[in-house]
């Protein structure tokens, strides 16, 4: 019984952070669609990369993309990189875990790719090296961060997009970039496939 007032806190927290949120991320979530709908037109792909739950949602969002969202399309184009344990324990054994994305970056991507960078903090080292080698390969970033950006915020350009989750909590900036990666799969097919009749 003395749990349910705290899970409904946290039920009533997660939903005034999405409102809080919609308010500030919109346009930036819809210029991220744009981005990555503007790559995939043009034949690229996008990498996505992330550790621990970033990892999840790194996988979520491939998931959507190469199956679909809510409705049938095409297979799009996207990888994480947080999947493949012989690569990922071979960086990290051989050079270090630090180096598990880049790697992956520089052997995958190409001018015109994107690359989705998942950090709650921002600071994550792999993630944070992961967008360097995207640099080196001319890809565009959308980074999704918490507690004001962090390193991989201030790595960015004006030609890539942060979405920045305006809270501390790891739990809530999670919750939130899962709505996030929904809302941009729902601009990406609506791009590509219009609105449902």
């Amino acid at each position: 019984m003395e749990h349910i007032q705290r899970i409904r806190q946290q039920f009533a927290d997660s939903a005034q952070l999405k409102l809080d949120a919609a308010e500030t991320l919109a346009p930036a979530i819809s210029r991220a669609a744009g981005v990555m709908t503007t790559a995939l037109l043009a034949d690229g792909k996008i990498l996505a990369c992330g550790n621990g739950g970033s990892a999840a949602d790194a996988q979520h969002f491939a998931a959507e993309m190469v199956g679909r969202f809510e409705r049938e399309r095409p297979e799009l184009p996207a990888i994480s990189l947080a999947t493949d344990t012989s690569i990922l324990t071979a960086v990290a054994n051989d050079y270090a875990f630090e180096h598990v994305f880049a790697k992956q970056v520089r052997a995958l991507g190409a001018r015109g790719d994107v690359l989705l960078a998942i950090s709650t903090s921002g600071n994550s080292p792999s993630v944070v090296a992961a967008v360097k080698a995207a640099r080196d390969r001319e890809m565009r970033v959308i980074a999704l961060t918490g507690r004001g950006g962090g390193r991989i915020a201030a790595m960015l350009t004006d030609d890539d997009v942060c979405l920045c989750v305006p809270h501390e909590r790891t739990a809530r900036i999670q919750e939130v970039h899962l709505l996030i990666i929904h809302c941009i799969c729902d601009a990406v097919d609506v791009t590509l496939l219009g609105d449902e009749p």
